[in-house]
């Protein structure tokens, strides 16, 4: 396969899966498997124990397993059943997220472990060896269908690449010995070509290894955020534990025989169990969608902090603008037509295989519909940066296009003269942040063609979004800064910095974190390592170099500059995911107060039977329907856990009045309604 039917290739999309990063469906058979069995591995005390909520439900399962079995009843083998439930449950929501992470380690680890090298030795002969024997400095032989055995860097040849199976993007990319495409991933594919590359990772340092660990949920350490709030519903059941403890006494005092069963279950529905029991699940998954996005986090202190992120410093080239001056006019001079510099322009750039130079050929296309034409004799006449000029020599015509100063001194050689109006519609390009480009046929200048930076669609919008979050976009360019106060306009950015220096960079990341700011920027060159490591979310790409990517503590593997805007939503959806199950947990339990309260004083305290709102058919059936709720609850919430609350724009007042609205009262409002219906149940069977 030649580089040019690779580079046609990547024109036409093919259907691949989405790299190791592809999300498995939720009712995945194998992952639910694994689950349950996963969920009953974690009833081990040293595992539970690390959740304070659920290890107290264990430990009151127990309890009730023991009175259980010293007077048997229906009732205490009920409830030791459901808080049973209530524990597996907890666990499968746990072992459900680590399941979907372990499902693609295993895929990267198979990769890994199968990939064969042929090591290239001093004497110019090859060797096949294991991927996993090579060492850093190693060079290795590539060629077509051949997978990538190691993080390397060209140093011989030229080919094409498939990074499908990394990145997840199907199109081919071009990778070569020098300058900033010679970087290659371990696992991605040959198509074309033969390359030699030199390993630069160390053994078990690779990315697909760092992927690996990554997305083995179970090695995941818990974020500040998650050991606070960890911290906080253990401080609530310890809270509870006393309160329900003294109710005993009290009963004894009042004359109601409240046993030991009933009030652990008291106990289990009023600590905040829905949320300690997903807690866990709603961390994996959100590292989880950050894979899915193919960025690698180094840490899950930097996804949270991504989602509190108030600052977004963003390259312009590649990130608001294409990365390409694009030809946006033709502006004729000394009384031309627009449709004679078009035609002119269009055959001065039909050699120039240039961004812009295209760029030149669709613009007379879609003005004038000016087409490609069969040429008869002609010589192209290249670029140079001698002659900062490029053109034809066709049918007689010398047509040049380039540099203002440099194609009015060629039409001066030529003898012809310069129209008084080209310098100032020159200068005004200039000022306005384009660049002119002048086009001449022969001794007559005909025009400008101006270059302009384009700012990508739909990136004002975004811009729009990120603002109602409360976040400040900054645009960060080497441009001068009238180039970038136009650019930044259009844009919709909040402020800009202009010709910025790494030093530059710094100093506002500082400034910005002095206010009590969290920022984020993305970078990929050795400049950019500083600020990186400032930054409270350093994304580098990676094709960038390797001390971008140690500087940082995200990677992405698209080398996608946009996806900062995407790593921050996922941020957002993750804290916004957390605080919606919490309050919707704690909600859960004043449906709990007006089911078990009532059910247990109301025949010594007849004035209790107003609290009984829903009517429940007996103190056992009250208290059992509660404990079934508060066990199934934690099986229905676990997709919401594992996709998270679907994320919308909104400023912080207008995320807190959704959560109480849709969360809080939603919270109140489903037991009462779910518990009576348990109840309607248990009473129609029979149970109670």
């Amino acid at each position: 396969m030649s580089l040019a039917t690779a580079e046609r290739a990547s024109s036409t999309p093919r259907r691949r899966p989405h790299g190791v990063a592809e999300a498995r469906s939720l009712l995945d058979r194998e992952i639910l498997g694994q689950a349950t069995i996963g969920s009953l591995k974690k009833l081990d005390p040293r595992v539970q124990v690390k959740n304070p909520v659920m290890f107290v439900v264990l430990v009151g399962t127990v309890v009730t397993l023991v009175e259980s079995i010293s007077h048997p009843t229906l009732f205490d083998w009920s409830i030791t059943a459901w808080l049973f439930l209530t524990v597996l449950f907890a666990n499968f929501a746990e072992a459900m997220a680590e399941g979907r992470g372990k499902a693609q380690a295993d895929t990267l680890r198979q990769m890994r472990s199968e990939t064969e090298a042929r090591r290239l030795l001093a004497n110019g002969t090859e060797q096949r060896v294991p991927a996993s024997q090579l060492a850093k400095g190693d060079l290795v032989v590539c060629e077509t269908t051949d997978l990538i055995p190691s993080d390397g860097e060209i140093v011989e040849g030229i080919a094409s690449v498939d990074e499908s199976a990394i990145t997840g993007e199907s199109a081919p990319v071009i990778r070569e010995s020098g300058g900033d495409r010679s970087a290659v991933t371990g696992g991605t594919r040959v198509l074309s070509d033969r390359i030699v590359v030199r390993i630069t990772a160390e053994r078990g340092h690779t990315f697909m290894d760092r992927m690996i660990g990554l997305v083995e949920g179970a090695s995941r350490q818990k974020t500040p955020n998650e050991v606070a709030l960890t911290i906080l519903l253990a401080a609530l059941t310890l809270i509870f534990l006393p309160v329900v403890v003294a109710l005993q006494p009290f009963g004894h005092y009042s004359g109601a025989t409240v046993s030991v069963v009933v009030l652990i279950s008291l106990l289990v529905c009023l600590i905040p169990t829905t949320i300690g029991a997903l807690l866990s699940a709603i961390g994996i998954a959100g590292m989880d969608r950050l894979v899915q996005r193919n960025v690698l986090a180094m840490s899950g202190r930097a996804v949270e902090a991504a989602g509190d992120t108030q600052t977004l410093l963003l390259d312009k080239t590649g990130t608001i603008t294409l990365g390409n001056r694009m030809a946006s006019a033709f502006l004729p001079v000394g009384g031309r037509t627009e449709e004679e510099l078009a035609a002119a322009a269009q055959l001065a750039s039909l050699a120039d295989e240039t961004p812009e130079g295209r760029s030149v050929v669709v613009l007379a296309k879609e003005r004038f519909n000016i087409r490609e034409r069969a040429l008869g004799e002609h010589d192209f006449v290249p670029f140079t940066a001698v002659t900062r000029m490029s053109g034809i020599d066709y049918d007689g015509r010398k047509i040049r296009k380039g540099a203002a100063d440099s194609v009015k001194k060629w039409v001066q050689e030529q003898g012809g003269h310069v129209p008084p109006d080209l310098d100032p519609l020159v200068e005004r390009i200039s000022r306005s942040g384009s660049t002119p480009l002048a086009v001449a046929d022969g001794p007559s200048v005909l025009g400008v063609i101006e270059l302009k930076d384009v700012v990508k669609e739909g990136i004002r919008e975004r811009f729009a979004e990120m603002r109602t979050l409360g976040i400040r976009t900054v645009m960060i360019t080497g441009d001068n800064p009238l180039t970038a106060a136009a650019i930044a306009q259009e844009a919709g950015v909040d402020d800009f910095l202009a010709e910025a220096t790494p030093e530059n960079k710094l100093e506002l990341i500082k400034s910005e974190q002095g206010g009590g700011k969290l920022v984020a920027m993305t970078g990929d060159g050795t400049n950019d390592a500083p600020a990186l490591a400032q930054a409270d979310v350093g994304v580098a790409m990676n094709t960038g170099t390797t001390a971008a990517k140690e500087a940082g503590n995200m990677v992405d593997l698209d080398s996608n500059p946009t996806k900062l805007l995407e790593i921050v939503e996922i941020g957002k959806q993750l804290l916004i995911t957390r605080g919606a199950l919490t309050t919707f947990s704690i909600a859960n339990d004043v449906a709990k107060y007006f089911a078990i309260i009532p059910a247990l004083f109301a025949a010594e305290y007849p004035q209790l039977n107003a609290l009984n709102i829903m009517k429940l058919h007996s103190p056992s059936s009250a208290v059992l329907s509660a404990v079934i709720f508060n066990a199934l609850v934690i099986i229905a919430l676990i997709p919401l856990a594992l996709r998270g609350v679907k994320f919308r724009p909104m400023n912080a007042a207008q995320i807190l009045r959704r959560n109480v609205f849709i969360y809080g009262l939603g919270g109140i409002v489903v037991p009462f309604i779910f518990i009576k219906l348990i109840d309607l149940f248990l009473t129609a069977v029979g149970w109670y």
